[in-house]
């Protein structure tokens, strides 16, 4: 019971001071898309969490260069084109490749989210610059990992009870 009690404590601060910062970082560039980039922030936030700190401090690495490929390709990809479901398509073919060489296979899934985010906001918000949008989602993906790595480290590990 407190095993259960710890994990819902854990991911209920992670998702909520995910929100919060990730609504405060995207206010102080774009407020118009505040709300978005503090669900993106969460999301990220609670994916990174894992029950061990180790677990978390890889899943954090994971998710920081993944989602830096897919801002990268997307902003790449949107600064030339504008949104269309055949250029979104063509971005995650581009990201899965680039994960896929670069031996990232662990990577490949949430850069593609990235992509996918980045892309259909992009067409939601067609007065956010591309390069701006790219690097918000890149930015929220950041708060979210960095609460979920300070509530992991703040947080006591579990004793591990000896075997007899």
């Amino acid at each position: 019971m407190s095993q259960a009690i710890r994990s819902s404590a854990q991911v209920t601060l992670v998702a909520l001071f995910s929100y919060l910062f990730g609504f405060q970082f995207t206010s102080l560039f774009h407020g118009a898309t505040a709300g978005t980039g503090a669900l993106w922030s969460l999301i990220a936030g609670v994916l990174v969490l894992q029950a061990t700190r180790r677990s978390t401090w890889s899943s954090a690495r994971v998710r920081v260069l993944s989602s830096f490929i897919g801002a990268v390709v997307s902003a790449a990809y949107l600064s030339v084109r504008p949104f269309s479901a055949l250029g979104m398509a063509v971005s995650i073919f581009v990201t899965v490749l680039i994960c896929q060489l670069a031996h990232l296979h662990d990577h490949t899934r949430p850069a593609v989210l990235t992509v996918g985010v980045i892309m259909v906001l992009a067409s939601l918000n067609t007065t956010l610059p591309p390069v701006l949008g790219a690097m918000l989602r890149f930015g929220e993906s950041c708060v979210g990992t960095a609460m979920a790595l300070l509530v992991i480290l703040i947080w006591p590990e579990p004793e591990v009870l000896a075997q007899p």
